[in-house]
Parts: structure tokens; sequence; C-alpha cells
């Protein structure tokens, strides 16, 4: 017995290590590389890296996540020297998503966050003392002077960063309502443009920004309590967005519509992926999820093992859901 333990030892082993191999090589991701983009948002992180290790699951190579600006972004998936993004906004960054090829070039099938609102607040306390409620009051120079932190006469209003859909969106509204002598909008990074307006706030001052969902912003400067959304006189847009009726069924106008966001893969490495494309076109993320997350990353639970961590713990969390994705992107691969 001593004699033939060590034989039957060895004998489960190498089968178990053999069928190891035969699961690893019957997954449809196999010798597959997979190169992920994302906008140098860091909050974008989490439901790229979720993605990310769905895809993992299914045994692609999945590189490290790139940042890129949207545009760039865009430009890389079509030309497949990157193969998706998971923010694609519809329909804010359609002439992005257009001007780059378009349903030739793009895989995007299903939604993968809803509900992403969007628009203009500015503090509830200066709302309520002046009746502000429609963003072309500020075409009155008393009002605008109220939101003007660098002493020019004009209501500084933060915006995004350049390069980003929704910062030519408010450029024509600020010129089509006409506000464009006494309203401006800053860009520049909008954490470092958004924490500045915070602090204003904190210290009492009137504040007037653009938002959108997810995000943390509307967890510390809560709508309806601390701030409240302007809205428009009527829907302007730009480009291929001119024409867009934005008011919402409530009949009230924000000025954008409400979004949503996609997975958006290089098309030819798609058809070539079914499983990967199953995956990309069943992931539903809820937008509240997204900006709790955010919410913790603002607290300055914000490094990459951070990100990760809350990976882990959404998924555990939602396990039922996360296995049942990897099954049905299986299943499209006939595996």
């Amino acid at each position: 017995m001593k004699k033939t333990f060590p034989v039957a030892l060895t004998l489960i082993s190498a089968a178990l290590m053999a069928t190891g191999s035969a699961m690893a090589a019957d997954l449809p991701g196999k010798g597959v590389t997979v190169y992920p983009v994302q906008s140098p948002l860091p909050e974008e992180s989490f439901q790229t890296e979720l993605v990310n290790r769905a895809l993992e699951k299914l045994g692609y190579d999945v590189q490290p996540t790139k940042e890129v600006d949207y545009n760039v972004a865009y430009t890389a998936i079509s030309e497949g020297d990157a193969t998706y993004m998971a923010v694609n906004w519809e329909p804010l960054q359609k002439d992005m998503y257009n001007s780059a090829g378009g349903d030739k070039k793009f895989y995007r099938k299903g939604t993968y966050i809803s509900g992403a609102a969007q628009g203009y607040l500015i503090d509830k306390k200066t709302a309520d003392k002046y009746h502000i409620t429609d963003l072309s009051q500020l075409k009155d120079p008393k009002i605008a002077k109220l939101f003007d932190a660098d002493g020019d006469g004009k209501a500084d209003l933060t915006g995004c960063n350049p390069g980003w859909n929704c910062g030519a969106v408010i450029a024509t509204q600020i010129k089509a309502y006409g506000l464009s002598n006494t309203v401006e909008q800053n860009q520049g990074n909008y954490s470092a443009i958004i924490a500045e307006t915070l602090t204003r706030y904190k210290a009492g001052k009137p504040i007037l920004y653009y938002a959108w969902t997810p995000y943390w912003v509307s967890f510390v400067l809560k709508p309806g309590k601390d701030v409240v959304w302007l809205t428009v006189p009527f829907s302007a847009n730009p480009g291929g967005l001119k024409g867009l009726d934005t008011t919402l069924p409530n009949g009230k106008n924000y000025g954008f519509s409400v979004n949503n966001e996609h997975i958006v893969a290089n098309k030819q490495w798609a058809e070539k992926n079914p499983a990967a494309a199953k995956l990309f076109a069943i992931m539903k993320l809820p937008l509240a999820d997204v900006n709790a997350q955010n919410l913790r990353m603002h607290e300055g639970q914000d490094s990459a093992q951070d990100v990760q961590q809350q990976v882990d713990g959404w998924i555990k969390a939602h396990q039922s859901t996360f296995d049942g994705w990897v099954k049905q992107a299986m299943a499209a691969a006939g595996k």
C-alpha cells in the first residue's frame, strides 16, 4: 500500500491538471487579447473594470485599461487599435460616434446604464431668494453677477473638460439663450473645477454648474435639498444633435436628453468573438450603484486597488447576475 499510494496520488493530480487545462482551452476567449479604453475620468473605472472582469471569466487576456480622450477612444476602437469602451453616451456623443464610423465600424447592442440625467444646477438658497428657475434668467446682469467668481461681472458656469460634447452643448445654449454677455463657461479638468465649486458652496456663496449622473456630485449636493435643476427656454443643440427635442415627458426642458450608456466595441472584433459580443449586449449596471461607488471614490477610496475591491464587492453582492452574464456569453459561443 505504501508503494502504490504515491503513484495513485500522482495519477489523480495529473488527471485534475488535464481537466483544468481542457476547461481553460474550452473558454471562448482563450488566446484572444482585449484592449479596453476609457476617458481620463476616474469615476468611469468601475463600470469598465466590471466588464473586464467578466471578459476574464470568459478566458480573454484583458490588458490594462488605457485612459484617452473620448474622441481618441472612438477613433482607436474604429481602427482596431482598441477593443471596446464601456461609456458611450447616447445621444450626447452621437457626433463622435458617427464621425468615427458609426454602425459600420462599431458594435453596439443593449444598454449598459440607463437614465443618466444632466443639466444645470444652482444652490437652492439663491434660487429661492431670487426666484431663479430657468437658465435664461441669467440674461439679467444683476442675476448673473450673483454667480461671478472672478470679478468680471459674468456668471461663472462650471462646465466640462475641453473636448467633451457637453461643452459644445453648453456653448451652443449660452449663445442661443442670449447669455454671451452675462455667462461664461469655465472649462478644465472637471474634477478640479467642481471641487472649487463645492468649496464656494461650503463658504455660503452662490454656485452655478453643469453636472450629470452617474457621478458623486449629486450625492454631495442633493437636488431639491442643497441645489435645484434649472430649466431652459427651448431646446438648442449643436451638430448632429440639432433639432433634438430635449423636453421631458413631464413637459420640463433641462437642455439635455436623458442619456443611456452603452458598451461599444470594434465591429469586426465583436463578430469574431460572439461570447464577448453577447456579454456586451446583456450587461446592465444600475445607475444608483455607479453613483454610490463614485461617492466612495470622492471620499478617498479612489486608488486602483480600491476600485478592484469595489468591483469584487459588487460581484459578490450580485453573484447570480454576474454568473448569468458569463453563462449566456458562453452559450453564445457554443461552449
